[in-house]
């Protein structure tokens, strides 16, 4: 399994090359000369990729998984991985690179430029999967295990990190992907000149009943959580009014799952977007009626915090609710997600493209600002 060799080699790996002149300042906070050599000529391009396009993702994080995979040696390749990261074909492919032999993959800016916003999306996937299914484990260390042990041992296990039996990981598999964690989280933190600290979750101290507790008031319901009604009148084509633009129209479907996700949200959804010309995409469906876009926070940023949190609980909604709503696709977070899409192991549809279209590192192009609905009817 590529994770135990990866782990194995960290340890001799942990030196690097001989001294290069650093590229760019350091992140606020970096411990540049703690730092590998060979790691420093891509300090900024690693500072520009992480910052401007994924600011939750710290540029240390980055620069110590590459470190814990590959000792920034871009040649390794270990059983079907390979590169900087270790990414398989299959991972390289759809991040965006060509099938292999590929030049890029061995270039380690190119290697980077590719594999650093899959790590992103990643990273958001994971965020999604914990915003619904609150688990004890960081968010950056769900995306260390899905890198090194695909997303199923996050979903399928308890904490986030399998415990040995859990989602398919023996004791040897479990062993090896807490070694990885602690050996990127050791290498953080000597990038960042602190000490490392161990903070995975423990167990608390069982505490002692409270006598004579009074009995527990039964929770409001949450209208998120609930059925959404379902549309029963077929396709009628964009014959409604938009509600939200003057002149716009929607077909039944897409007036009906609005007012839903509306009666379900309306504390969180900040704006709404439905109908729209789109002269640049025509092929689009929201100048058929048959799309909106949810904004949870500021158009233009990425979703962070409370906002992306919510942003997924409406994603998540709507694809619970993907057959009473009549849903065709959702997008949010550079993920695409339909009925009929085959997961590719992140726990949320795959990865966003844009068709040639939009910039997917952008926030609105790569829908990290909104979520994206399209309607079947």
């Amino acid at each position: 399994m590529r994770v135990l060799v990866t782990v194995l080699a960290v340890a001799v790996l942990l030196t690097g090359a001989p001294a290069v002149a650093a590229a760019g300042p350091a992140p606020s906070g970096m411990d540049e000369d703690a730092l590998p050599a060979a790691a420093r000529p891509h300090l900024g391009l690693v500072t520009e990729l992480t910052t401007e396009d994924c600011p939750e993702l710290p540029a240390a994080w980055v620069l110590a998984q590459v470190q814990a995979e590959s000792g920034w040696d871009p040649q390794l390749r270990t059983g079907s991985a390979a590169g900087l990261l270790q990414v398989s074909e299959r991972t390289w492919v759809a991040a965006g690179g060509a099938p292999w032999p590929d030049p890029a993959l061995t270039d380690p800016a190119a290697h980077l430029r590719t594999v650093v916003p899959w790590l992103c999306a990643t990273l958001r996937a994971a965020a999604g999967h914990l915003a619904t299914t609150p688990k004890a484990v960081p968010v950056l260390d769900a995306m260390l295990v899905c890198h090194v042990a695909g997303c199923r041992r996050v979903t399928g296990s308890v904490s986030g990190v399998p415990e040995p039996g859990e989602a398919g990981c023996s004791a040897a598999c479990s062993a090896a992907i807490r070694r990885y964690v602690d050996a990127v989280h050791g290498l953080v933190a000597r990038y960042s000149g602190a000490p490392a600290v161990d903070d995975r979750p423990r167990a608390p101290a069982p505490r002692a009943p409270v006598p004579d507790a009074p009995a527990p008031r039964a929770p409001r319901a949450d209208p998120a959580t609930a059925p959404a009604p379902a549309w029963t009148g077929g396709r009628t084509g964009c014959n409604r009014p938009d509600p939200v633009r003057s002149g716009g129209c929607l077909t039944g479907a897409t007036a009906h799952g609005l007012a839903a996700a509306r009666a379900a949200f309306a504390p969180v959804i900040d704006q709404v977007s439905c109908w729209d010309e789109h002269a640049h995409n025509p092929r689009s469906d929201h100048p058929k009626g048959r799309a909106c876009d949810l904004f949870t926070g500021p158009p233009g940023r990425f979703a962070a915090g409370p906002d992306l949190d919510e942003g997924w609980r409406i994603t998540r909604w709507f694809a619970a609710n993907a057959a009473p709503l009549k849903i065709r696709y959702v997008i949010w977070q550079g993920r695409y997600w339909a009925p009929s899409v085959r997961d590719d192991g992140t726990g949320w549809g795959r990865r966003y493209t844009g068709g040639g279209v939009y910039d997917t590192s952008d926030p609105t192009g790569g829908h990290y600002d909104h979520v994206h609905v399209s309607f079947a009817e």
